[in-house]
């Protein structure tokens, strides 16, 4: 099968990149290697790549419309599996054009052509800050994700609801995926479990948002990788007993699915500070902080609805995947 990977390069990306190649498919990469985080840590992850015949990777920014046209009308492939964005909850509101360029022009980009080229399947990332103040966990697919906190979280609403409508005009097959806090080796610095590792490893403070008061649904990335492939092999399809009357907001009449992914295990900050204090046989020096505008207080997913179509589940404890977080960082500084 002949797959394109947008956000090759990126924690995800090059994750399930691997495990396709592994399982016997052409992967088509792309991705622009920005500077949102250290380049090279980007492509150490795919480095492994260049050298397998089924791999070509196309160094394109997913915003410029003519160079994706140009992409899918010379590779054809049968699946999509679009994971570039800018990422991050605080950068936008010092830097919000990056996120409708990215996010939403590069998000219609990718799946106008998709779409076009009539695209198998088209999977893409979403993410569980859709839910934004929704307090009632653990999130569901059914509950509503229109109250979104922040903007980033706004961009993956609006990528969720763009699906849809090519889902309905065109009949392309959609399923996007509502990532949980994913962590494990080579992983984003910019996220809590490798910025703490780092600070802790080096005998620096670490901040907590909020006085310690968060609690997340952390997912170790094999598990996401498993969760992927396993959406990816099922083509979403019209559900059957959808009730155009009382619409339920994770399934659709058109052939558009979404599904969480995650740990189904969710911890208290400062518990996962201790477990990972754990790991690194060292003590964190903390530093308490307010909480930061477009934070949510917490994230828990209810994955029974890819379990059940699916087989998937996570298997990776928190405190396996944090043992092998901190033997790559203590390998690996100079990339984070």
């Amino acid at each position: 099968m002949k797959v394109v990977v947008t956000g090759c390069a990126g924690f995800i990306g090059a994750a399930v990149c691997d495990a396709l190649l592994k399982s016997g498919h052409s992967v088509l990469g792309v991705d622009n290697f920005n500077d949102y985080y250290n380049p090279e840590l980007k492509r150490r992850r795919v480095a492994s790549f260049y050298n397998h015949g089924e791999f070509e990777l196309f160094e394109i920014d997913v915003s410029d419309t003519s160079g994706v046209k140009k992409l899918f009308a010379t590779v054809s492939p049968q699946r999509v599996i679009h994971f570039a964005a800018q990422a991050g909850i605080r950068r936008a509101l010092t830097d919000p054009y990056t996120y409708g360029r990215t996010n939403l022009i590069g998000f219609l980009n990718v799946i106008e052509s998709s779409a076009k080229s009539r695209v198998e399947h088209f999977v893409f990332a979403s993410t569980s800050s859709v839910y934004g103040s929704n307090s009632l966990t653990p999130f569901v697919e059914s509950h509503a994700a229109t109250h979104p906190i922040s903007l980033y979280s706004a961009t993956k609403i609006a990528n969720e609801a763009i699906a849809h409508s090519y889902s309905s005009t065109h009949g392309l097959a959609c399923t996007g995926l509502r990532f949980f806090t994913v962590y494990g080796p080579w992983g984003r610095p910019d996220m809590a479990p490798l910025k703490f590792a780092k600070s802790i490893i080096q005998g620096r403070p670490i901040q907590i948002y909020n006085n310690g008061r968060h609690s997340r649904d952390f997912t170790y990335i094999d598990d996401i990788v498993g969760g992927v492939l396993s959406a990816v092999d099922l083509v979403a399809k019209p559900e059957r007993s959808f009730d155009p009357s009382t619409p339920d907001p994770g399934s659709s009449n058109a052939p558009w699915r979404v599904y969480n992914i995650g740990g189904e295990s969710p911890i208290a900050l400062m518990d996962f500070v201790a477990k990972l204090e754990v790991a690194l046989n060292r003590k964190a020096n903390v530093e308490f902080v307010e909480r930061q505008i477009g934070d949510m207080d917490k994230t828990s997913a209810d994955c029974s609805a890819l379990r059940k179509a699916t087989g998937w589940a996570p298997k990776v404890s928190l405190e396996e995947g944090l043992n092998n977080l901190a033997r790559w960082c203590e390998a690996n500084l100079d990339l984070i």
